[in-house]
């Protein structure tokens, strides 16, 4: 009597192995078809449309407390630099752009919204391929107001493209070749959040026309706000690198050391108008949700807090009992908006959203942006001493409670920038330049001070409706130089505008703000009006 129940035991435990010995080899099978698609491979983020192609088979390994320190010979590194460069130039393209606005590449400038009749201009940029169909990521400013778009890519095929969605807030903008697109090859999209500073960066694009340029460098900073998209909604969270990066590079591609996009070439930093070691990226964890939406609607759907934000200082960290300086502090919560249905009030300091430290304005702002309306986020707050959790449910730009909120932003951007007196404050005489809308000031000490400068002519205005108003051309800043010729006095200003007057179109002007950055606008002279 015992055999048979022994019998049955041993065939329970011979089934048993069979079932754990299905399940091992499924996962296998499930392992090995993920590797076969490799570390860069992403899902498809719209129906039809796949982004990102595969990373370097031979990715670098991440760093391991545990493990003993290897030290590559620079040989092995100059191989992969190689390697790298060899699988990334083929996904960055050539963006030749034909337009009769002031569109295509450049570098902290800022143009008129308005298109106006002229002859065309051409500009160029970068584009990076980011799918089999056709679809290439570069910058809003690269293809704005453009009525033709050719891409060249790195082997000489030609292709005219379309543009198929700009989000001026991130100053991002996807492109599509029309029609012909085959065998296109598709860079592998990295994960930016893993970026670290002194991390080895890639940048692949096209400055001055040099197609297909691969420099090299390493992440500088993350989280970099540089004040560069003027508009209330602007998002900046930028990657600063020192790979050498300049005009033409608009669009391009930040790669890391296993092949994969972690950012997307924007602007720099510049006395001079090139390289000089400080470059900025929007990071691609920014640029799949923008790129996606603009996709799949040509346009990004976008969740809005609808709060207002400011840094925390030493003395607001004091005064609100924070054992720290952190968090974002809400200026202004307004009232109906989706923060303020959750529970979040004017004073509240942010510190956390899902999780993830926000310790600036613009990292606030980037993690929203993230997240589309009806999402929900989990944020953390301080408020009277202590933490404490609130779930938002974001709402879209299109609610009906937002309606004031945006009118009264757009209308703060509409006004003028400042009258127009006759002195400032401190009595210096203030000189307007007739035909341009713009009124200078000599330097004092105090501005040299305050601007770091040793030369140059302070704007105390710009006229509303001018043509300095139309450039963007802000007041409060200090201009260097009027087209090639550095300037040291309001007769220098004068003269230099009126020389461009008599030749050209539009003079490019260089200025400084406080913050140390200088910024370039093109002002279209009477003229060429």
């Amino acid at each position: 009597m015992e055999r048979p129940r022994r019998n049955r035991g041993s065939a329970l435990l011979i089934g048993i192995g069979l079932v754990l010995i299905g399940l091992l080899a499924g996962i296998l099978a499930m392992l090995f078809v993920m590797n076969r698609q490799g570390p860069g491979f992403r899902g498809p983020v719209v129906e039809r449309v796949e982004l990102g192609g595969r990373a370097l088979s031979a990715r670098a390994a991440g760093p391991d407390s545990s493990a003993a320190v290897v030290v590559a010979d620079a040989r092995t590194l100059n191989e992969l630099f190689k390697e790298v460069a060899e699988r990334v130039t083929p996904t960055v393209v050539y963006i030749q752009v034909e337009s009769k606005g002031d569109g295509g590449e450049s570098w902290f400038h800022n143009f008129d919204d308005r298109l106006r009749e002229r002859a065309p201009r051409q500009s160029v940029g970068s584009g990076v391929i980011v799918s089999p169909q056709g679809y290439i990521v570069t910058n809003n400013h690269v293809v704005e107001d453009a009525d033709e778009i050719m891409v060249t890519l790195s082997d000489k095929r030609r292709y005219e493209a379309s543009v198929v969605g700009i989000d001026p807030n991130t100053d991002l903008a996807v492109i599509k070749i029309e029609e012909g697109g085959e065998d296109l090859p598709v860079v592998a999209l990295g994960n930016s959040d893993e970026l670290e500073v002194g991390e080895w960066v890639l940048a692949v694009g096209n400055p001055f026309r040099l197609t297909s340029t691969v420099t090299a460098g390493i992440v500088s900073a993350l989280g970099r706000q540089v004040n560069i998209i003027e508009d209330s909604f602007g998002i900046e969270d930028f990657i600063q690198t020192d790979a050498a990066i300049n005009p033409g590079n608009s669009g391009g591609a930040l790669v890391n050391l296993a092949g994969e996009l972690v950012g997307i070439s924007t602007a720099i930093a510049t006395e001079s108008g090139s390289y000089e070691g400080y470059g900025f990226a929007v990071p691609v964890s920014l640029m799949e949700r923008v790129v996606s939406d603009l996709i799949a609607h040509g346009e990004v759907e976008r969740g809005y807090l609808g709060v207002e934000i400011g840094q925390v200082d030493a003395q607001r960290a004091e005064d609100l009992g924070m054992d720290r300086i952190q968090g974002v502090f809400l200026s202004n919560v307004w009232r109906g908006s989706a923060a303020y249905k959750a529970g979040l009030r004017t004073g509240d300091v942010v510190l956390a959203i899902d999780g993830r430290a926000v310790d600036a304005p613009n990292e606030l702002q980037s993690s929203v942006a993230r997240h589309r309306p009806g999402d929900r986020l989990d944020v953390e707050v301080w408020r009277n001493g202590a933490r404490a959790r609130f779930a938002v449910e974001l709402f879209g730009k299109e609610d009906p409670v937002y309606d004031d909120w945006f009118s009264e932003l757009t209308n703060q951007q509409a006004l003028p920038v400042e009258p127009e007196p006759e002195a400032g404050p401190d009595g210096r005489e203030i000189v307007e330049l007739e035909g341009w809308g713009v009124g200078l000031q000599e330097l004092s000490d105090r501005d040299r001070y305050v601007f770091g400068v040793e030369s140059g002519v302070y704007v105390a205005y710009v006229a509303h409706g001018s043509l300095a108003a139309a450039a963007g051309l802000p007041r409060d800043v200090v201009v260097l130089s009027v087209g090639e010729e550095a300037v040291d006095s309001i007769d220098a200003v004068e003269a230099a505008l009126a020389r461009a007057a008599e030749t050209e179109d539009a003079v490019l002007v260089r200025v400084r703000r406080r913050d140390g950055v200088s910024a370039f606008f093109e002002l279209e002279t009477p003229a060429g009006e």
